[in-house]
């Protein structure tokens, strides 16, 4: 469910007429995000690393109302809860594209995530469902540690939804786990403090992930 904005009540209408207008109105930030509690949670094979790192990002995305904002013309709606759209690796070296709805149980996530996993694997071609704006965009990148990125785009504008990369995991000899994160949004809607909300929430749950993960 979506709803739409007032927007003449939206304490950000002045900055979303600003910034709509740019013909380059997205921002990114890349940092790191400390997954040593993840890692140690989901070693063993009991759960996937991907998929609880999905679904904790998720759950964090849905706990700020900005990233789950999104423009529809001239409108801008609100959505009740937003999903992921993921890109898969195939055992032929190409990729297809994975649907993962957000679920606050996470034993239900998981379930669900490991069959779409499955299903993208198996496939031969590319299911673009760009059209909608309930998802999150992910991409997942295992063989590098960035320290920036940027999008392969074809989309106006006007296209708003966020897209997080996870990067190549790594860790100093005794170590914390460390990861590369990228997220980029579209600055009509969502600032620097609404990403530092997202990116405190995740670090917060990547800490201490066993709770949330049924365990």
């Amino acid at each position: 469910m979506a709803r739409r904005l007032d927007l003449d009540t939206w304490s950000r209408r002045a900055h979303f007429e600003y910034y709509k207008h740019h013909e380059q109105p997205f921002f990114n930030i890349c940092t790191e995000v400390d997954v040593t509690g993840l890692v140690e949670a989901t070693t063993g094979g009991l759960h996937s690393f991907f998929l609880a790192a999905l679904y904790l990002s998720l759950r964090a995305v849905n706990g700020v109302e900005e990233l789950r904002l999104r423009i529809r013309g001239d409108e801008v709606v609100e959505h009740d809860e937003v999903h992921g759209g993921s890109t898969v690796l195939r055992p032929d070296r190409t990729f297809g594209f994975g649907y993962f709805a957000y679920e606050s149980d996470y034993s239900s996530f998981e379930a669900a995530g490991r069959e779409e996993l499955e299903r993208v694997r198996a496939s031969r071609t590319l299911e673009d469902q760009g059209e909608r704006d309930d998802l999150v965009y992910f991409s997942v990148l295992p063989w590098i540690s960035f320290t920036s990125f940027a999008h392969a785009r074809r989309c106006p504008a006007t296209e708003s939804n966020p897209r997080v990369v996870f990067g190549k995991r790594s860790s100093a000899l005794g170590g914390a786990w460390r990861m590369p994160l990228s997220i980029e949004v579209h600055h009509a809607l969502v600032d620097g403090l609404h990403v530092s909300e997202f990116l405190d929430t995740f670090q917060t749950m990547l800490s201490a992930p066993a709770a949330l993960l049924g365990d």
